[in-house]
């Protein structure tokens, strides 16, 4: 293989990839982020960008580990964000102003109850609002809502601010990014149980000590690995309705969400209209049924949305696993490190994901094993090994 003299080979230029090469420069060690398009064209830069562990916390065991996780990494969004100002000069658009759950019939009342109760047992700060004392919140919301849950920790940042910040960030760290460097493959070693490097899909083959594997939806694309040693990711499709009110910020302040959907205000009157869940493969077509659905419901719970101009329509994937975990740290392949399977939660946890992919790659005692564990590779081992022997 052509020889590196990096240390770290990164695949994957999106929120996570960036924030974990940023991370591991700034322990030190040499960096390269290779990017199959541009920096942040996967989900990252259609993401909404809700840092919001609390409402989306879900029942069962796989629901508590999410919710340990998106607590901590939250509570690190402040100084990551503020670190990444400082080393960047750019402002990520953190903004502070909470959730609203929102209920607009008996449905969802009663659902909305279900959740308080869930989110009261864990110890989370929620508080039930009437449909009035909502409105009161924000008086652009229809008369229908019935209820709301108020979530005052649960926040948000601007996904494609933070992809600029980070790569100023990388460039001043000494971390070099490669935009167009499809990775096609991870190149082992003779005895196939250590990564050697990556091999392009131009043919290029890069060598360093470790590699990172932070593709997101697109990391079953990587050849090279034998079964046991893969994870199972598969693509997430998300439609997004970006929004903008020619009159300027004002319609809304805080995030709302409701059983469907969410819209997420930005500082400059700019609205972020998404929810959709759709298992399509790679299918990366807006459609006019995701669209009708997500302006219908959101109109209802906010007239207002109806003199929005629409600026933008887009589409992400997701990278999901069968329990919709992350998957973090060394897996079956000496020097091969997993940075990926984030669904839903990639910008909440890219800060969390940095810190414990940067100890792995340096090789520290993680102050939080337990994390590494719960998001271990090696969960999915049992089910790939006989997938291996089956083919």
């Amino acid at each position: 293989m052509a020889r590196s003299d990096m240390d770290v080979l990164v695949a994957g230029g999106g929120v996570v990839g960036l924030s974990v090469a940023w991370a591991a420069a700034q322990r030190g060690l040499r960096v390269s982020v290779l990017e199959r398009e541009r920096v942040g064209a996967g989900a990252s830069s259609v993401a909404a960008g809700m840092l919001a562990p609390v409402s989306e916390v879900e029942y069962g065991e796989a629901g508590r580990r999410q919710l340990d996780l998106g607590l901590r990494s939250a509570a690190m969004w402040p100084d990551f964000a503020a670190a990444l100002e400082d080393a960047s000069g750019l402002d990520v658009g953190l903004r502070r102003s909470g959730t609203l759950l929102l209920a607009r019939d008996d449905d969802d009342a009663r659902e909305l109850g279900r959740q308080l109760e869930l989110r009261s047992s864990l110890g989370l700060a929620v508080t039930r609002l009437r449909g009035s004392q909502a409105r009161e919140r924000e008086p652009a919301l229809a008369s229908c809502v019935r209820i709301a849950l108020d979530v005052p920790d649960d926040h948000s940042v601007d996904p494609r601010r933070v992809l600029a910040a980070l790569v100023r960030a990388c460039a001043a760290a000494g971390v070099e990014v490669r935009e167009g460097a499809e990775v096609a493959s991870v190149a082992l070693d003779a005895s196939g149980e250590r990564a050697l490097g990556l091999v392009l899909a131009g043919g290029e083959q890069l060598r360093a000590s470790q590699v990172v594997l932070a593709a997101g939806a697109w990391t079953p694309a990587l050849a090279g690995l034998p079964a046991h040693a893969q994870v199972p990711v598969r693509p997430v499709k998300g439609q997004i309705v970006r929004l903008r009110d020619p009159a300027g910020p004002g319609l809304v302040h805080t995030v709302l969400r409701h059983a469907r959907g969410y819209l997420v205000p930005r500082e400059d009157g700019r609205y972020v209209l998404g929810g959709t869940v759709e298992e399509r493969g790679y299918d990366l077509a807006p459609t006019a049924g995701g669209v009708h659905e997500l302006l219908r419901d959101a109109y209802e719970l906010v007239p207002g949305i109806a003199e929005l101009e629409i600026e933008e329509l887009s589409v992400g994937l997701r990278p999901g696993t069968p329990d919709n975990a992350p998957v973090l740290g060394a897996g079956a392949i000496g020097g091969l490190v997993w940075a990926t399977g984030h669904h839903r939660n990639g910008v909440l946890l890219a800060p969390l994901t940095a810190e414990l992919t940067a100890g792995v790659l340096c090789d520290d005692e993680t102050p939080q094993p337990e994390l590494l564990q719960a998001c271990s590779p090696a969960r999915f081992a049992a089910a790939l090994t006989a997938v291996e022997l089956v083919s």
